[in-house]
């Protein structure tokens, strides 16, 4: 005890275990120290350093050595998915902060805000009519969906629930085949096709990489990359690799950087990509980067393209103009930038109101200008941001829901464009969650 650090752990009710520094009673973590020695680093303000260290520390962070790893790797190309090749030919180097969209809604006067809401309903009442509920419980995710899994694995029912209906979508849609056979294990389709069988499965956003988990155990896959640029604890890796048949690569690399053609142990095969509440402009990076064109046939073979697709879209309010997929569609529905900017920030709204039921078969959502304004909502600085707090939960999340469509949409008509056959469905209810869109799409 006496060669221990003298800070007391509270929530372990004993003293810090680390040895203490020398002529003083803490180790280095709890050295009391005055708050103006800390400054964020300045490669990566996530984590603090002493002002004393700095120089040391900006030889030796770990961020800059895993950019200088990184970068070294045969698929890593700065910025190969932002879309950067826009039409507009624009080198947007910022992002747009949701509070500066909020400011931009809020800087327009009421007559500008209610054309921005004009448009929105006219555009939603045009494309986006077949949305349809798709909630699926596969008989191949029983073992799952009965809570019969290992119990090192972490189990919550609304994560499983969302899971095994982005895979019954997959098997419903043709991607996915439930192959019985001995000990009725199942297998992907096309088991033929490639010297491993089956097609490899590349997940975006892993994660701790258990939507990959659940379809090893469900479908059989066999060659399975996660793509995922943080680092997470409590990963299901150690459980795929201990499965015989299973190859496992994590790649640790953002989405926008990543060329997946590079990536050797893919090349030659077909690969089914999921993604599971890919965040914001993550789903179009994640697009753009399975888009097949000539250079993966060139460096990986005719077999080397997209089988199909699943992604779970979500946090539609984090979406910029530069990397959006398909701004060319929203431009001829007569959407702008500006107007996208507001778009996106208004799709926050769609968790205002109860979820307990789908609010797009609630109500008939208009917005009147005429019974707002007699509602002491002049135009004055304060108009747009008065009208908008003074709406109902239910309007402001029917408009949300609607502004995520239109968004979701485009972004299906860029996958038909380039001869994909595509869906998009709500794969859950809204009470396990408001973030139910999924894009699916094959070959």
């Amino acid at each position: 005890m006496e060669n221990r650090c003298k800070f007391w752990v509270a929530k372990k009710n004993r003293f810090c275990s680390n040895s203490p520094f020398k002529n003083s009673l803490f180790c280095g973590n709890h050295t009391p120290r005055t708050n103006d020695q800390w400054i964020p680093c300045p490669i990566d303000p996530s984590h603090c350093v002493l002002q004393e260290n700095l120089g040391g520390h900006l030889k030796r962070c770990p961020v800059v050595k895993q950019a200088q790893s990184l970068s070294t790797q045969p698929f890593y190309q700065k910025g190969v998915n932002a879309g950067k090749e826009d039409e507009q030919q624009e080198q947007e180097t910022l992002n747009v902060t949701s509070e500066m969209k909020r400011n931009a809604v809020y800087s327009l006067n009421i007559p500008e805000f209610f054309e921005v809401i004009r448009k929105i309903e006219s555009v939603h009442a045009r494309i986006c009519n077949d949305i349809k509920e798709s909630y699926k419980v596969p008989e191949a995710c029983g073992l799952w969906i009965k809570g019969e899994v290992d119990r090192n694995v972490p189990f919550q029912e609304k994560h499983v629930t969302q899971q095994a209906s982005m895979l019954g979508n997959l098997e419903e849609f043709g991607v996915l085949e439930r192959v019985v056979g001995k000990g009725e294990k199942c297998g992907a389709v096309e088991p033929s096709e490639n010297s491993n069988g089956v097609p490899a499965v590349v997940e975006f956003g892993a994660g701790r990489g258990y939507l990959t988990q659940m379809l090893a155990d469900c479908y059989g896959i066999r060659r399975v990359f996660l793509v995922e640029r943080k680092a997470y604890k409590l990963k299901a890796d150690r459980s795929l690799r201990q499965k015989e048949s299973l190859i496992l690569e994590r790649l640790k690399i953002d989405i926008e950087d990543l060329n997946l053609s590079a990536v050797k142990s893919l090349q030659g095969l077909p690969y089914i990509a999921i993604g599971k509440h890919l965040c914001g402009p993550a789903t179009d990076l994640t697009l753009r980067c399975c888009q097949v064109n000539e250079r993966n046939v060139d460096q990986c073979g005719s077999n080397c393209h997209l089988k199909g697709l699943a992604i779970a879209t979500c946090c539609h309010h984090l979406c910029q103009w530069k990397h959006y997929i398909n701004k060319k569609y929203l431009t001829s529905l007569g959407i702008s930038k500006e107007e996208f900017h507001a778009i996106t920030w208004f799709t926050s709204w769609a968790v205002d109101a109860d979820h307990s039921s789908d609010l797009s078969d609630d109500i008939d959502f208009k917005l009147h200008p005429e019974s707002i304004e007699k509602e002491e909502c002049n135009e004055d600085a304060n108009g747009v941001e008065a009208i908008a707090r003074n709406m109902k939960a239910i309007e402001r999340a029917k408009l949300g829901f609607m502004c995520k469509q239109i968004i979701d949409m485009g972004r299906l008509m860029w996958l038909k464009e380039h001869g994909l056959e595509t869906q998009l469905v709500k794969y859950v209810p809204p009470s396990v969650s408001p973030e139910n869109h999924l894009l699916i799409a094959r070959q």
